[in-house]
């Protein structure tokens, strides 16, 4: 007897428990490649600090932080929310088959970002003396002014770069975003370092890196729009603009939320800033899976809620979020147990930073644990609820902030954006609950964080036996790795466990060759058969 194939969607899907095996199998060849990307971006930022606060000192790392906060919070500016809606409407209009409305939306993105970020980057040219006495750092000057100018490319870029998520590929974001601008960046600061050029050169590096990243990234979306159906172009302003317009103001406040604290202590005049800016980089490398794996669950859960497939989207967002926790566990006990030791490496002066670390890392490991509970919302077209909550979020970090820098400095910063965090995200979760019937908890979650307990456990008894800051760092991380390790690996791997690894050890022999066909096989041309997985960039955050 033959058997029948699932049920099919309207879309000729599968529908059934292939089909959402089909997208967790996406979704892992998406984020295993978004993980290699994020591991050497993150690699390449850290390098950057570490070089900069070797070569020259806490207050250049100081004033480098603080002219990249005004950048990454102008280029959310200038993109005016189309990053996401992008994305979004991208893969819509691939779901329902449309080349004309994908022409019409790349096309608008890109204009309104390319020239909203021009005019506010000539803007912060003309007031950078006026910015500069505000944080009380006449030696800025030179930094915002290089900040506008890279302004511009950095703004096209991840437009592009958004524009290319839409057809469920992470491989331009990936290879552009996450590996070649980190990367150029990285040796280009290194050269000026080395030749003398100070903190100024490193400026200039943000420039030529994101300018060159820019023409890759159109390059990019070029070839993929080339498998788009000829034909005329329409415009749909309204969608588009209801949608970002949300998605902007919610990008700006949880960009806030992220660099208001470094700016902040600019404004109060603290002589710690480049101190709290090494301890969040720290941080940050705890959870760099986030972001990868957003990007590769984004598109997916856009594509899925769009054809009503909720049972689908449930079981995503707690595959997504098992990963996300389990991936980044180690690292987190790591910032909980070592935290003077792993400072130390950027110099003695830095290790004042411990305190902070420890509390960001709370703030961070909730963050971790509620999953990518605001991307459900936003792909779920609830982009105003999550607004609300960032704008809530921004209000509550600044009023803390006022009330807590003064007093005490960079842990006062340090507790207002660890509560602020944990609270917007808290109340994700339990909006996604009542809207979508969906909870973040999972069994391979528990198990993870079991392992992690007792993961922490050895790494005290490292602590306790070997107080040297080196030898802490040369034995305690490895012993905190092998244990999680090994207790997960006792737990017992789920059935999705067993599929993604399958599904990553394919993808290392032949993803490479398979990717850029799928991807690009993605366009309206293929959508045929829109369940197939496709190898799939999103923003580092910090």
């Amino acid at each position: 007897m033959t058997a029948e194939p699932p049920p099919a969607s309207a879309a000729g899907t599968p529908s059934g428990p292939d089909s959402g095996d089909q997208h967790i199998r996406g979704m892992a060849r998406g984020g295993g490649l978004n993980l290699v990307g994020a591991i050497l971006n993150q690699g390449a930022v850290f390098l950057v600090m570490l070089l900069l606060a070797r070569f020259l000192g806490i207050s250049e790392v100081g004033q480098y932080a603080q002219c990249y906060a005004v950048l990454a919070l102008l280029s959310l500016l200038s993109l005016s929310g189309f990053r996401a809606g992008l994305t979004r409407f991208v893969a819509v209009h691939l779901a329902d088959d449309d080349p004309a409305a994908i022409r019409g939306t790349i096309r608008l993105g890109l204009a309104i970002s390319a020239g909203s970020a021009t005019a506010i980057a000539v803007a912060l040219a003309v007031a950078a003396p006026a910015l500069a006495a505000a944080l009380h750092d006449p030696g800025l000057v030179t930094g915002l002014r290089l900040v506008a100018l890279t302004l511009p490319a950095l703004t096209v870029c991840e437009a592009a770069l958004a524009a290319t998520r839409g057809w469920r590929t992470q491989r331009p974001f990936t290879l552009i975003g996450q590996i070649y601008e980190p990367g150029t960046r990285l040796l280009l600061t290194a050269l000026a370092l080395i030749l003398g050029a100070g903190v100024t050169g490193s400026y200039w590096a943000l420039v030529i890196a994101g300018w060159s990243a820019a023409l890759l990234a159109l390059g990019a979306l070029a070839r993929l729009m080339r498998r788009v159906a000829p034909g005329p172009v329409v415009y749909r302003p309204r969608q588009l603009f209801s949608f970002s317009t949300v998605s902007w103001v919610s990008s700006l406040s949880s960009t806030g939320l992220i660099w208001v604290d470094t700016l902040m202590l600019g404004f109060f005049a603290n002589d710690e800033i480049g101190v709290y800016n090494v301890a969040t980089r720290l941080v940050t490398v705890a959870i760099f899976v986030l972001a990868p794996i957003n990007a590769a669950f984004g598109p997916y859960l856009a594509y899925l809620h769009h054809q009503g497939r909720a049972d689908e989207v449930r079981r995503i967002y707690g595959a997504a979020t098992g990963w996300v926790v389990r991936l980044s566990l180690p690292a987190f006990v790591a910032l909980l147990v070592f935290p003077e030791s792993l400072l130390t490496v950027f110099g003695g002066g830095f290790a004042a930073g411990a305190a902070v670390t420890l509390v960001l890392a709370v703030g961070q490991l909730v963050n971790a644990a509620t999953g990518p509970c605001g991307t459900v919302l936003n792909m779920s077209g609830r982009v105003a609820i999550n607004m609300y909550d960032n704008i809530a979020a921004l209000l509550l970090n600044i009023l803390l902030n006022l009330w807590l820098i003064p007093a005490y400095g960079i842990i006062g910063a340090a507790v207002a954006w660890a509560i602020s965090l944990a609270v917007v995200n808290v109340a994700r979760v339990l909006q996604v609950r009542a809207l979508i019937h969906a909870v973040p908890v999972t069994v391979g979650m528990l198990k993870g964080l079991a392992a992690g307990l007792v993961a922490l456990a050895a790494g005290l008894v490292v602590r306790l036996l070997l107080p040297g800051w080196p030898e802490q760092l040369l034995v305690g991380l490895p012993v905190v790795v092998t244990v999680y390790v090994g207790v997960v690996l006792a737990f017992g791997l789920s059935r999705e466990d067993v599929m993604v690894l399958r599904t990553l050890r394919r993808g290392g022999r032949r993803g490479a060759g398979r990717g850029g066909a799928d991807a690009g096989s993605g366009g309206v041309a293929g959508q045929d058969r829109p369940g197939a997985p496709v190898a799939n960039l999103e923003e580092a955050a910090r």
